[in-house]
């Protein structure tokens, strides 16, 4: 595995610097929700560092690279090519960095989507990417608040917001997505939340 300062130059290189400042603060507020919820810290520092490592990759060369590990982007993830930097991140991660953490490749791979059954580490930059403290919109605020008191219900709004987001703008929405919504919502109504 890459060295953090080693990954953090790689990073300032590829990325704008708009981006490498967001990439920042994910991993600082991952290490934080890290502290609050009993994550390991390095783990989440490193997802926050690499989570939007494909992000400015062009679609087309994503679909390509995505191909060539062997993953082939359904229709969904073709019309909505915002989606396809997250899977490429996580290849990226094992290739570029030498990274084979499973749980840190899961985080980057649906920080965008979310899933049934979500680790905390994936909650948490799941989590943290919407609430870095480069997001000042209305609904990072209210996220950031939930996320001191809990991760679930962090989650579970973070979903509603970019399902209603996605809703008013006309797009598809991703089934893990949906999916993720619901199993959350089914945890905190059992009260079973906060125990990944």
């Amino acid at each position: 595995m890459q060295k953090t300062d080693e990954i953090i130059q790689y990073l300032n290189e590829q990325l704008s610097e708009i981006r490498f400042r967001h990439t920042m603060g994910v991993a600082e507020t991952a290490v934080s929700l890290a502290k609050k919820w009993g994550a390991d810290e390095n783990k989440a520092y490193l997802a926050g560092l690499v989570h939007d490592c494909a992000k400015e990759i062009p679609p087309k060369d994503a679909v390509r690279k995505l191909e060539d590990f062997g993953y082939f982007p359904d229709e969904l993830e073709l019309q909505a090519s915002a989606l396809l930097h997250a899977p490429l991140g996580a290849y990226l991660t094992k290739e570029v960095f030498g990274i084979h953490d499973e749980d840190v490749l899961n985080a980057v791979r649906y920080h965008t989507t979310g899933r049934v059954g979500m680790t905390l580490l994936e909650k948490i930059i799941y989590v943290a990417d919407f609430i870095e403290p480069g997001r000042k919109y209305t609904e990072a605020q209210l996220v950031r608040t939930l996320a001191e008191s809990d991760i679930d219900a962090a989650v579970l709004k973070e979903a509603d917001t970019v399902i209603k987001f996605t809703i008013d703008k006309g797009r598809m929405i991703h089934p893990d997505t949906i999916l993720a919504r619901n199993s959350m919502l089914k945890l905190i109504k059992e009260g079973k939340t906060n125990e990944s």
